[in-house]
């Protein structure tokens, strides 16, 4: 304790937390990605049936052991016990959906099965079930494994240069503007990213995940977005009957808050995953495709790393490797951490403060003078 009874920083978090601060190297890999792969056991390749499933059946086991508790046994309560227990069901029962929508994530890119309609058809039920129009997203989705850390063809989480920032950032940048600008992003995110791309590449024309003629997608891709489209309009209907029969009420505490509990976690995880102070962005005349893979982070959500399939802990791996399963991702984490070395970033920091240390610190990007232009920094000064 020091004077007046302040709490002094630990010196290893002091240090842990300069550590992960530190920025990626940015000069071109000593590594290959096939050095990379060499080392991971081949068992962690191997996608297996029967324990993919395994994980779907467990989260759609708990999801409906909460809903049936919630349904049954919330209203039995006095108040304010009853909106405390709702509270309760909202987050639970949003992290198990959030571990049904990693299931179909994986779907999405080939790492539940050998076989590519099944992984297909489990990720259209999964994904469309939490309104999600799968084929839609995992068309952009691959495009930003394609371009991750590329300025002009990232997909989703692109930052701007500072030239390009809106008149009202300079109004944001403080902590109530923080704060909405949060709020905001965790609430409406992910509806606004599908519908209007927002955050998103900047396109030509008008950019939505339910346009099959948008320029997202090309002419083999546009059957299946009308797949996903009646995917998500079936869902929608089936709420609408459910309505009509419950009440809407019952329709939101049941399913519309947790669905929203999904979209912010989703959101929360994908915004620390590609935004971080040490993480490099490039511009066409530096990127290449391993750089671009390395430029992510993985995060710490502690017990919802496991409840989440470890997407937090894993998504280096699952940038280099993204068909391989999670159920193996740990393993081959632990494997490639040294010979990544320097290109390898882990932020421990708890979510609550690394997400508002991102929005003050992540605000736009630009090049240092002292180093090459095409690589490109996080920095708040406006």
């Amino acid at each position: 304790m020091g004077a007046g009874g302040r709490m002094s920083v630990p010196p290893s978090q002091r240090k842990s937390e300069s550590v992960s601060l530190k920025r990626v190297p940015y000069s071109k890999p000593p590594f290959t990605l096939s050095q990379v792969k060499k080392a991971i056991p081949p068992h962690c390749f191997q996608r297996s049936v029967l324990r993919s499933f395994s994980y779907v059946v467990y989260d759609l086991i708990l999801a409906s052991l909460f809903y049936y508790l919630a349904t049954n046994y919330i209203h039995q309560l006095p108040q304010p016990l009853s909106f405390m227990a709702w509270t309760i069901y909202w987050a639970i029962q949003g992290s198990v959906l959030t571990g049904v929508w990693v299931i179909a994530h994986e779907c999405g890119h080939h790492a539940f099965s050998d076989y590519q309609w099944l992984d297909d058809t489990v990720g259209l039920v999964l994904h469309s079930s939490l309104l999600v129009p799968y084929f839609s997203w995992k068309y952009s989705h691959r495009r930003h494994h394609t371009n991750t850390g590329s300025l002009e063809r990232d997909e989703v989480f692109v930052p701007k240069q500072k030239s390009a920032l809106r008149w009202w950032a300079k109004y944001l940048n403080n902590p109530p503007g923080r704060f909405f600008a949060i709020t905001i992003q965790l609430t409406l995110g992910w509806p606004l990213y599908l519908a209007f791309n927002v955050a998103g590449r900047p396109y030509e024309r008008f950019a939505c995940h339910y346009d099959p003629y948008g320029p997202i997608y090309n002419d083999r891709e546009r059957l299946q977005i009308y797949i996903s489209d009646a995917g998500v309009l079936a869902v929608t209907y089936g709420l609408y009957r459910l309505a009509l029969a419950k009440g809407l009420a019952w329709v939101v505490c049941v399913y519309g808050v947790p669905l929203m509990v999904v979209n912010a976690f989703l959101v929360m995880i994908t915004y620390l995953q590609h935004t971080h102070p040490s993480l490099p962005h490039y511009d066409s005349s530096e990127w290449d495709w391993l750089r671009g893979a390395l430029a992510t982070v993985d995060r710490d959500f502690g017990i919802l790393n496991k409840v989440f399939h470890n997407i937090t802990d894993t998504h280096v791996a699952h940038h280099l490797i993204s068909t391989m399963p999670h159920y193996h991702a740990m393993e081959a984490t632990k494997v490639i951490k040294p010979i990544l070395g320097e290109y390898y970033r882990y932020d421990g920091t708890p979510v609550y403060k690394a997400i508002w240390r991102e929005a003050k610190e992540c605000i736009y990007v630009e090049p240092d003078e002292e180093q090459e232009k095409g690589v490109y920094w996080f920095k708040n000064k406006i």
